[in-house]
């Protein structure tokens, strides 16, 4: 009886351990590489698969099937002879259809893939100055891309995308830029306060010429003003048959005038006014305007 339990737990064993061998299973966006005696048997996709037990069907390699980035820094140099530091991500997966390629002919993907890199990029890179290394960055992003997903497809790899995520110049380099830059912003910032200048002389030129001009303006037709009031002043005389000469007239409508002025000049807050100190002041004074009109 004894011997038929323990028959029959070994049995049992046996029995597992020949389901545990030969039972597997593939996680999803995973394939399986499985080799019979050392050789390539077949690919399993994701799920639950049966085996030879006893070690004759082998799980080689679970290779994965989702995006890998791989992030390279590639040191080189311009036309214009600066060294200059690239970071670039490149982003690839196994090509499905080609898995056996991807694990049987490439040992290192990551290795080979910074190398072919590196290679398209210090035969573009040397060929541009600086600036228009920046200008032409995903141009030379793009190139690279093509070039080196040309070479990965032999090896069943398929390269998505490549960036140049930053250039970085030598430092001696990226300073005397900066300083280029700020000497640029201040000559321009230079010439917009000379051009702010020179629009606030010409308009304050142009301001003061039209002051003069409505100045002389209003000066001609003040004059104006009174040529024709001491004209009409005259006329009524005349015509009152007052029996004075023109001179006369003359004489009194330019005195009175004068004392008019006088009388305005005071009026606007001047405290000192200096007159003639004798009765015939105002003829001389008279006679000095009626000389002046004369010779005019």
């Amino acid at each position: 009886m004894l011997v038929s339990v323990v028959f029959i737990i070994i049995c049992i064993v046996v029995i597992l351990s020949i389901l545990a061998s030969t039972l597997y299973v593939v996680k999803q966006q995973t394939v399986a590489i499985i080799e019979r005696f050392g050789k390539y048997q077949t690919t399993s996709q994701s799920g639950i698969h049966l085996r030879m037990p006893f070690g004759i069907d082998k799980i080689a390699a679970r290779i994965q099937l989702r995006l890998l980035q791989t992030e390279i820094i590639v040191e080189t140099k311009t036309k214009d002879n600066v060294f200059v530091t690239l970071n670039i991500a490149t982003q690839y997966r196994v090509n499905e259809n080609n898995v056996t390629d991807a694990y049987y002919k490439l040992m290192r993907p990551e290795a080979q893939i910074k190398s072919y890199i590196e290679d398209a990029l210090r035969s573009s890179v040397p060929k541009l100055t600086l600036d228009e290394l920046f200008e032409k960055k995903d141009e030379i992003a793009l190139e690279v891309q093509h070039q080196v997903a040309e070479e990965m497809s032999t090896y069943g790899y398929i390269i998505v995308k490549t960036l140049i995520t930053k250039v970085e110049p030598d430092a001696e380099v990226k300073q005397s830029m900066n300083e280029i830059n700020a000497a640029q912003r201040k000559r321009v910032a230079a010439q917009e306060l000379a051009e702010a200048d020179k629009i606030k002389i010409v308009t304050a030129a142009s301001a003061e010429a039209e002051k003069d001009r409505l100045h002389g303006v209003g000066i001609a037709q003040q004059r104006k003003a009174i040529v024709d009031g001491l004209a009409e002043s005259i006329q009524e005389l005349k015509e009152a048959n007052i029996s004075l000469n023109e001179e006369q007239i003359m004489s009194i409508l330019l005195t009175n005038q004068y004392l008019d002025t006088l009388n305005t000049f005071a009026s606007r807050g001047n405290q000192t006014l200096f007159l003639p100190n004798t009765p015939n002041g105002v003829d001389d004074i008279r006679a000095q305007i009626l000389s002046a009109l004369k010779v005019k």
